[in-house]
């Protein structure tokens, strides 16, 4: 098939550090291409590839320290997807609602991963407005409050399923790997390893408006013994941060969509310890690949049945649901049923359209 994907352009695809959306649209991305198929992906300049790659924008708008508004870039890329869509079997959008009005008046089929939270009040006119719009959840938890938009399908995340390190004989540290924001926890993440009389080691970003969040709560929190404030790690040193661990932590408290770290963890035959929010329990498997917890009473004393699990079943577990083929294949058959169901659309060549163009994309 030929296919689009549209990333958003926040972050390169793959990121070079923290990034969720854009992580999973590089993994689904490289699979479709390793499947045969003609993939295009839109994205920033800085992205990296086999696909054929349209740079929608010349790098991640983290990155260009002279952006102020995200949103202009956004609509420039819609309008060259738009430019290009003729040459295309399905466009898979990653941005939200923003392509609905724009390209339901286009004949080529399209579908839409939401990747966030749905459980918005003002979501729901826009969702009601677009009823016919073929949408994508990540989890049957992520639905919930928005009943009237068009799910053709769930497909949770998936990522490669690249042989994991191999864990040292005595993985003595806990792990928060993410976002340092209220609802992920990191401080409650602290206050947990504390009690088990565990070090800590924190691999999470810092955003501009969780700052005053981190000063005020967390900074005080790093200084007694034991707590490690990594930072932001890159794909790379991520499988020996999360291997060398004895759990991942996720002490959230809001609905999370998916949660793309847990799999991370599970690859690497590391558990999960997570509290019983949004995606959670559709995730991991309480008492094979982790625990699912209320509190922080319970989370204590779920570190402390870490060793009941076997960390060989763990990563048994995250290649029966959670590889990056899986979740290709997944989105494979939204595209064909899409393409079907679709009126017949005459595609151009993709030589004739360059030569229009005058051989640029």
């Amino acid at each position: 098939m030929r296919i689009a994907q549209i990333a958003p352009l926040h972050e390169a695809v793959p990121p070079r550090l923290y990034g969720g959306t854009e992580r999973v649209v590089s993994y689904l991305t490289e699979e479709l291409v390793a499947l045969g198929h003609e993939v295009t992906l839109f994205a920033s300049g800085d992205s990296v590839t086999a696909a054929r790659l349209i740079a929608a924008w010349p790098r991640s708008l983290r990155l260009d320290p002279d952006i102020r508004d995200v949103i202009a870039p956004h609509m420039l890329m819609m309008e060259e997807v738009r430019r290009h869509a003729a040459e295309f079997d399905v466009l898979h959008f990653h941005l939200d609602y923003w392509p609905f009005s724009m390209f339901s008046r286009q004949p080529v089929p399209f579908v839409t991963t939401l990747h966030g939270r749905l459980d918005l009040p003002e979501l729901r006119p826009i969702f009601s407005a677009f009823r016919d719009v073929p949408v994508v959840s990540i989890s049957h938890a992520q639905r919930r409050g928005l009943a009237q938009a068009n799910f053709v399908a769930n497909v949770p995340h998936g990522i490669p399923a690249r042989k994991p390190g191999t864990p040292p004989a005595s993985a003595g540290y806990l792990a928060f790997l993410g976002r340092i924001a209220p609802e992920k926890g990191p401080d409650r993440a602290i206050r947990i390893a504390h009690a088990c009389g565990l070090p800590l080691r924190i691999a999470a970003k810092v955003d501009r408006e969780d700052r005053h969040y981190f000063d005020t709560v967390i900074r005080p929190m790093l200084d007694p013994p034991g707590v490690q404030m990594i930072g932001e790690i890159s794909e790379r040193d991520k499988p020996a941060f999360l291997c060398g661990a004895r759990a991942l932590l996720m002490p959230i408290e809001w609905p999370e969509p998916f949660g793309l770290v847990m799999i991370e963890a599970l690859s690497c035959g590391t558990p999960v310890i997570a509290f019983n929010r949004g995606a959670v329990p559709e995730v991991i498997d309480h008492g094979l690949t982790g625990f699912i917890v209320e509190d922080e009473a319970a989370a204590i004393e779920a570190v402390r049945r870490l060793d009941q699990l076997d960390r060989g079943a763990v990563r048994a577990r995250f290649e029966q649901r959670f590889t990056a083929q899986r979740m290709a294949q997944d989105y494979l058959r939204i595209y064909r049923s899409l393409a079907q169901d679709e009126p017949a659309v005459t595609r151009q060549p993709l030589r004739a359209l360059r030569s229009a163009a005058g051989g640029a994309d």
